[in-house]
């Protein structure tokens, strides 16, 4: 059995303050006696300001918010799974790149979000994340102390090819963190999130942004730790603050047995369309 914590934030326009955040939301988990602390989507800004955003963006060698996570989490002596930061590109694109930090403050990978999410929604919102940020070109599983992780980012969600491979690779648990908007949120998160769980029994650990922002953005929250049986462990609601969660990796295997779906798992033949 394996302690985890996940932090669900109101990320805000300022670095240095959401890194304040973050850095006691590390010193908390550590303090309830987690092995590893999830952290959502963007934990660093959030900022659809694009003029004003543009002077905090970093490289991933001088990004302040990511010197201070790792810094704490070598402090505490916990792992720390930060959802994502914009991390700016060599070309002055952006990356939204996931970092896996062990408990000596080292990253141990880092994952760039593979799709983006460009879309235009019945409420007048319109998010072009292909405006600024490049896509990932690589998917990973890395070994924590909860177990094997699958590295993915919100809109990752809706692919499930990439989970399919994930659990080929040997992934036991999905990190899935995110910052869901309202409207898709209240469709689609619970579900979503519980499928993912399901279809290869494995733990789905997702820490989402929840609240409304300085920006004006408004995120759905209910940050989610999901058992392979598509049981919800811990749904934070609304609102900031760390909570904590156990999964057991044995419970990946007794669920595989009863249901091995993972096992019967055949290469897709290519599809024959019949017209009429």
């Amino acid at each position: 059995m394996t302690k985890i914590a996940l932090y669900q934030a109101r990320t805000g326009i300022d670095p240095a303050r959401n890194a304040d955040a973050l850095v006691a939301a590390v010193e908390q988990a550590a303090a309830g006696g987690a092995a590893i602390l999830f952290t959502p989507e963007m934990s660093g800004m959030l900022d659809r300001d694009r003029a004003r955003a543009a002077p905090n963006y970093r490289s991933q060698a001088e990004d302040g918010v990511l010197a201070a996570v790792r810094d704490a989490a070598a402090r505490t002596g916990i792992w720390v799974h930060l959802g994502s930061l914009a991390v700016r590109r060599e070309d002055g694109r952006l990356n939204n790149r996931a970092f896996v930090i062990d408990d000596a403050g080292a990253i141990r990978a880092s994952y760039d979000k593979l799709h983006l999410f460009d879309v235009d929604l019945a409420t007048g919102e319109s998010w072009r994340e292909s405006a600024s940020y490049a896509p990932g070109e690589r998917a990973l599983v890395v070994d924590t102390p909860a177990g094997p992780l699958g590295l993915a980012i919100c809109y990752d969600l809706r692919f499930p090819d990439l989970f399919r491979s994930l659990t080929d690779a040997g992934a036991e648990i999905l990190g899935i963190p995110a910052a869901f908007t309202v409207p898709t949120g209240a469709a689609h998160w619970h579900v979503l999130m519980r499928a993912r769980a399901i279809e290869a029994g494995v733990f789905v650990v997702a820490a989402a942004q929840g609240g409304r922002h300085e920006d004006g953005r408004e995120t759905f929250g209910h940050s989610l730790v999901v058992d392979p049986w598509g049981e919800i462990l811990l749904d934070m609601g609304e609102g900031e603050g760390v909570g904590f969660a156990e999964i057991d990796l044995g419970h990946v295997a007794e669920v595989r047995s009863r249901l091995p779906a993972i096992r019967h798992r055949r290469p897709i033949p290519p599809v024959e369309r019949i017209r009429g």
